[in-house]
């Protein structure tokens, strides 16, 4: 079964204002590493749909979805919340459909359609929680992708690794209670959003990494704390929140991983995925800013997804 590659033209169109850099370039970045190496010919194209409102739901408190939907702009861009997140006319619509990628990729390796997805979207998500919009996040993709597997196709256990530079506040908000999800995450700490050094559980399994921290630490809270978590657990559907800013090159944070890293990881997951549930992979772009490292880190990424 070949890879499936989903986005949607209005994930262009989402643009939080000049210098920002949660930019459009950002897609254009990934999709020009996938042409120049010849392996977007090998991918299943989808064109994301948008979730549903029952979809949000699941994740998402109705005042909430509701405000974000009030506070769409018919023109310029209005800021929300925390100030570093906003909206321009096509955000919403935008969100809409990243959040509705994540649903489609469950869909299509839940129908063996797909052995496994990437989903090129924006705005990402693992920021937002039930009712905050944060770390220019709206809806939580990840998190809408894993209570559709858990409330649609009947799962049991769906495991969530996030390997952003920052620690995915949202998803834990959501997830924090409900056993049916293990969340694995390592992040840069001390460091934006200031949380999940002290808030894991045994399906919570937070890895902080300091400032400087690079391939040797990455890779032993993976081995010492993310496997022996997944093999215990047992997921029945893998989503990856595929964060690309703890490269050595993107100035947002100071981790340095390199494009090995990534493969190496992607490759440990896909073992995972194998071992227990089917080689069923949905993985959604978080953060990654330095285009030129962005674009070599997610064709990595995407190269062991596929196998080519």
């Amino acid at each position: 079964m070949q890879t499936a590659y989903i986005s949607h033209p209005l994930c262009l169109k989402h643009d939080m204002g000049a210098h920002h850099p949660e930019c459009p370039a950002r897609i254009h970045a990934i999709e020009d590493q996938l042409i120049a190496a010849g392996l977007m010919d090998y991918l299943q194209r989808h064109e994301a749909p948008a979730a549903t409102n029952e979809q949000l739901l699941r994740v998402h408190e109705e005042g909430y979805i509701d405000s974000i939907a009030a506070s769409a702009p018919q023109q310029g861009i209005v800021h929300l919340d925390d100030g570093d997140t906003a909206m321009n006319p096509f955000s919403y619509q935008a969100a809409l459909h990243a959040a509705g990628a994540v649903v489609l990729g469950v869909d299509l390796v839940m129908a063996g359609k797909a052995e496994n997805v990437f989903c090129n979207i924006r705005p990402p998500g693992h920021h937002a929680e039930r009712a905050r919009a944060m770390g220019f996040c709206i809806f939580n993709n990840v998190a809408v992708g894993a209570a559709h597997a858990l409330a649609q196709h009947g799962l049991q256990r769906v495991a969530i690794a996030d390997f952003d530079v920052h620690h995915g506040n949202g998803t834990e908000n959501i997830f924090h209670d409900d056993p049916r999800v293990m969340l694995c995450s390592t992040f840069q700490h001390p460091f934006y959003p200031h949380t999940g050094a002290d808030s894991g559980n045994d399906h919570i399994i937070n890895v902080p990494l300091h400032a400087g921290a690079g391939r040797e630490e990455f890779r032993a809270a993976i081995t010492q704390h993310w496997l022996p978590a997944l093999d215990r657990f047992r997921p029945e559907l893998l989503l990856i929140s595929a964060g690309f800013d703890a490269h050595r090159d993107d100035d947002m944070a100071m981790l340095r991983l390199t494009e090995a890293d990534y493969q190496w990881v992607t490759a440990e997951l896909k073992r995972i995925a194998k071992k227990y549930a089917q080689g069923r992979i949905v993985s959604a772009l978080e953060g990654g800013y330095e285009l030129h490292a962005l674009g070599r880190s997610a064709l990595a990424h995407i190269k062991v997804l596929s196998g080519l």
